[in-house]
């Protein structure tokens, strides 16, 4: 993979090596956040559609955080891990409030099915989650 070099291994310094390997690792962690989701939706049904959205979220979160510490991003600008996560989740607690409104809207007031709601809302939710990180957290020095 000449176009880039250390996608799958090693340090992920370059801007676009930490782009493709977000988007391996959000596509990973999308898998958890929508499969939690459709358990949920499916064995307890669409009523607490949105209570099932957010503790998928929160599952996603967690894998999302130990994909970019230990894979996505190379460098780390805070040195308290606990601040750390609270940073990330407090960017995770802003797309899922982003997240929570566009299902709100494609699927409550458009009507959309709640898995396509869901593709729509993760391409957004996936944008505002990588810059916010990497401008915030994952800075190179």
């Amino acid at each position: 993979m000449k176009l880039f070099p250390g996608l799958l291994k090693g340090a992920s310094g370059r801007l676009g090596v930490q782009a493709v390997r977000y988007l391996i690792s959000g596509t990973a962690t999308f898998l958890v956040d929508t499969g939690l989701l459709t358990l949920l939706t499916e064995c307890f049904g669409e009523r607490l559609l949105l209570l099932w959205t957010a503790v998928a979220f929160g599952a996603g979160l967690v894998t999302t955080y130990l994909f970019s510490i230990h894979w996505v991003f190379n460098s780390r600008n805070v040195s308290d891990r606990r601040l750390e996560f609270g940073i990330f989740a407090l960017i995770g607690i802003v797309g899922l409030g982003l997240t929570e409104l566009l299902m709100w809207l494609f699927t409550g007031k458009a009507g959309l099915h709640y898995l396509l709601s869901k593709g729509f809302t993760t391409v957004i939710v996936f944008v505002w989650n990588f810059c916010a990180k990497k401008l915030l957290l994952f800075r190179n020095k």
